[in-house]
């Protein structure tokens, strides 16, 4: 018997999610960061998408904070794939960060760039 939900994505894809899962698994509480910037720091900056889709299939990983990651301006675009209405907001505001709007305040202060907090290639070491 076949299985229902067999996962379709290519090898390259896995392996290109399992590094946007270490490098998510990395963002501090608290802080937030984005699609673009997970996808700078893998060497792929025009892979913002692709960071969304891993997100989006997170939810099989274990300990991947998928609600620390939003899109470029720090609104909630993922938020519609939690379970729950606001569970993304809530889950963010459980680590005292405000929301309005579905956007996130003072994003600036809270954005952790990859690309400045951790030196290439760390998202390896950290697994």
């Amino acid at each position: 018997m076949k299985d229902k939900h067999k996962d379709t994505r290519s090898e390259s894809d896995i392996n290109f999610f399992e590094r946007v899962y270490l490098v998510a698994k990395l963002i501090p509480y608290g802080r937030v960061t984005s699609y673009g910037a997970i996808a700078k720091h893998l060497g792929a900056a025009r892979s913002a998408r692709m960071v969304g889709w891993a997100m989006n299939a997170s939810g099989k990983e274990e300990d991947v904070p998928a609600h620390r990651v939003v899109n470029r301006k720090g609104i909630l675009t993922g938020k519609h794939h939690f379970q729950g209405t606001n569970l993304m907001q809530q889950l963010l505001e459980n680590e005292g960060v405000e929301i309005v709007d579905n956007q996130i305040q003072d994003f600036e202060k809270l954005f952790w760039d990859p690309m400045i907090e951790l030196p290439k290639g760390e998202e390896d070491i950290q697994n």
